[in-house]
């Protein structure tokens, strides 16, 4: 009959298996590492994988008395591939800090120490020395057991001091990882020198593979992160160069008109022509200012660049274009060149000179969903197609807003004939 503590022993060593198999098939597969780490991973959990299956056999075969010559080649086995464990942190501590593992030091006086137990292992092996399997296939250990593993635990000891050596050189969270992996190592080594705790020293190796497994997990998460903000930096620059190229791409002749506008108003009306010069220098002004901005603006400064821009349209086109501003809410922020490209927008696809005057509505409201902007015209009904300037447009301004402010814009059909967009920008 089992014992409760012969039960959890089973129990653990089965749990362990299966998580070792499977880290042994993440190291494996797991993408986005170099291949130094994916090398060291894998050897790891082999031999713990290993080590493990040897504890398994050694924990049947305790229950079989006539297979005592089993268990003392068995427990030979055990001890070599667990002891595999203790050098290996040590390689991954120096790998991480950046040290060439061959050169450093602490590896070559924790490979020594590591050979004189191995040294020791294969001289009691072959002489008693340390212990012995009776008939009844029970351990029995001798007076000298504790000094065959006082390598181990000097390796875990220097293991300890040279990584708060090198804690500097290590992120808290490896520090920490590391740390873990050693410290119940050593004090449960040191403590099974003297008085058998297997069920402890499986617990501590247990600890030591879990970290192991941590690591790579972590690793696995940061990176991902890491990624998925290089992906989306990447997406701001690419939408902060395409606002850049709307900067750069204004109309020629609008531009060109404007100046005519000007100098023809100089000697017809001079407040005009120095209102109408205030205005464009405003429009030019905070459209350069656009292009080195990276952050939100508040909207005031982009309503009043639409205003000037308005401004400036309004003086050349006289009464065919009409602006009503119904704008109490002003205080929160949106991407730059926002209101303007789309105000923008509706005058170069709905000014007809021949046609009716042109009325555009500039709304902003505090509504349940957040903060909103809209644009309302009442020229042609808007359904711009695939690939056409507008769509490129508003497609641009759509992206910042999405991706600066978690903003969304909708566009539909104004009853009556025209457009309205609508833009939302989610409360904070």
């Amino acid at each position: 009959m089992l014992t409760l503590l012969e039960c959890l022993q089973f129990c653990l060593i089965g749990a362990m298996l299966a998580i070792m198999l499977l880290a042994l098939c993440y190291s494996i597969a797991m993408p986005a590492i170099d291949r130094w780490s994916k090398r060291f991973f894998i050897t790891f959990f082999s031999v713990l994988t290993i080590c493990l299956c040897t504890y398994f056999i050694d924990t049947i075969i305790y229950f079989q008395p006539d297979l005592a010559w089993a268990e003392y080649d068995l427990v030979f086995f055990e001890s070599l591939f667990t002891s595999v464990l203790f050098p290996m942190p040590t390689i991954l501590i120096l790998h991480y800090c950046g040290e060439k593992v061959i050169d450093c030091k602490l590896f070559r006086a924790v490979l020594f120490i590591w050979g004189i137990f191995i040294s020791l292992l294969i001289f009691g092996h072959f002489t008693n020395c340390f212990y012995i399997v009776a008939e009844d296939n029970q351990f029995i250990r001798s007076e000298w057991y504790p000094l065959g593993l006082l390598p181990l635990t000097a390796v875990m000891v220097l293991n300890i001091i040279g990584l708060i050596r090198r804690r500097n050189n290590l992120s808290k969270r490896y520090f920490v990882t590391f740390m873990i992996n050693s410290v119940p190592m050593a004090i449960v080594v040191t403590i099974h020198a003297f008085v058998p705790v297997y069920v402890s020293l499986l617990l501590a190796i247990t600890i030591c593979a879990l970290t192991m497994y941590s690591i790579i997990i972590s690793d696995q998460v940061v990176q991902h992160f890491r990624q998925q903000r290089e992906i989306a930096e990447k997406e701001r620059e690419i939408a902060h160069q395409r606002a850049s190229v709307m900067v750069l791409q204004m109309r020629p002749h609008f531009i060109y008109n404007t100046m005519m506008s000007i100098y023809y108003l100089c000697k017809q009306d001079s407040d005009k022509a120095q209102r109408v010069t205030l205005d464009f220098t405003t429009y030019l002004r905070k459209n350069f200012t656009a292009i080195a901005g990276e952050n939100t603006v508040p909207f005031k400064d982009e309503l009043e660049h639409a205003r000037a821009y308005l401004a400036v349209e309004q003086a050349q086109n006289e009464d065919m274009l009409c602006v009503d501003y119904d704008t109490p809410h002003i205080s929160f922020n949106v991407p730059p060149l926002t209101l303007q490209p789309l105000v923008e927008n509706a005058v170069k696809h709905s000014l007809d000179p021949d046609g009716e005057p042109l009325h555009i509505y500039v709304k902003t409201r505090l509504t349940d969903d957040g903060d909103e902007i809209i644009v309302e015209n009442n020229g042609a009904d808007f359904s711009p197609a695939e690939d056409s300037e507008p769509h490129i447009a508003l497609s641009n301004i759509e992206q910042r807003l999405k991706m600066m402010c978690a903003g969304k814009m909708a566009i539909t059909a104004r009853e009556g004939g025209g457009t309205i967009v609508k833009v939302i920008i989610p409360g904070k």
